[in-house]
């Protein structure tokens, strides 16, 4: 049968659907505009919650957009059999839970909220379902968190620091998309929520260093002292949250994925085309 994907385009199915065809599946990916790569790939233009028309027999759906309007197409969608069902969330469901910053916390309920609608839609079809939390996801050069900063400091030739000594946890892109294929061959990872971080946990300005020692170009180090992040944090409502997690862990205990699944995330070790988008 087929696998279906939505998010193939995203970051995490740069490298999930290259390993899908390696195994001989058969599959379409859903994106919003018309793509032709990679080979051997049915692409279909469509966007969640809207209806996907002249689906086949699934074996599996796998999406790595909001899950909200991914919950909402299952609810809505009539299988001919029960497709095993695998959707990333994000560890924000938990370290926004209890945020000073009322947006994030609603973003946190929200994260939590589309994994229960994910469940029941699941419960409805009788599907085995995953929700796999990471932490910052990197490696593609599409993600919105260490990308920017690297290019960015491409640009000016400086090379923003700043203090923090809070724990990060990045994971690379691939390790959840190897994550996703051994979901799927694991009975015992049904009714789920595993969270996924990187196989190092390092401290926040560490993990800036790398990025900068990864670039391409000599970069001009700028430290950013704690007393001046305090000031932008009261100054600068939108980057409240942000600059008071400076101080605090956001990590994810891979016991679990490791136990069930046997994916060992690997260390944080950045290098220069990891900040390039694919093309």
């Amino acid at each position: 049968m087929t696998i279906l994907v939505f998010g193939g385009s995203s970051q995490i199915g740069h490298f999930l659907l290259p390993r899908l065809m390696d195994r001989g599946e058969s599959v379409i990916a859903v994106s919003r505009r018309a793509r032709s790569t990679p080979a051997g790939v049915r692409w279909l233009q469509g966007q969640l919650p809207e209806q996907v028309p002249a689906l086949p027999p699934l074996s599996a759906v796998i999406s790595f957009g909001p899950l909200q309007p991914f919950a909402d197409w299952l609810a809505a969608t009539s299988f001919a059999t029960a497709p095993r069902v695998i959707a990333t969330s994000s560890m924000s469901a938990e370290t926004k839970r209890d945020s000073a910053v009322p947006a994030e916390r609603a973003i946190s309920q929200q994260l939590r909220d589309g994994e229960s609608a994910l469940a029941a839609a699941c419960a409805r079809h009788g599907c085995a379902w995953t929700v796999l939390r990471p932490t910052l996801i990197y490696g593609a050069g599409m993600d919105k968190s260490l990308t920017p900063i690297a290019r960015r400091a491409q640009r000016l030739r400086v090379f923003p620091l700043p203090g923090g000594r809070g724990l990060r946890q990045p994971v690379h892109a691939d390790d959840i998309a190897q994550a996703v294929l051994a979901a799927l061959d694991c009975p015992a990872a049904a009714g789920r929520i595993l969270p996924i971080g990187g196989g190092e946990r390092l401290p926040f300005v560490e993990m800036f260093r790398r990025v900068r020692r990864s670039q391409p170009c000599a970069t001009l180090p700028l430290p950013l002292p704690g007393a001046l992040l305090r000031a932008c944090a009261r100054a600068l409502p939108r980057l409240r949250g942000p600059l008071n997690r400076l101080d605090t862990d956001l990590i994810a205990d891979n016991g679990e994925l490791q136990r069930l699944l046997g994916i060992h995330p690997g260390p944080f070790d950045p290098d220069p085309s990891m900040w390039v988008p694919p093309r």
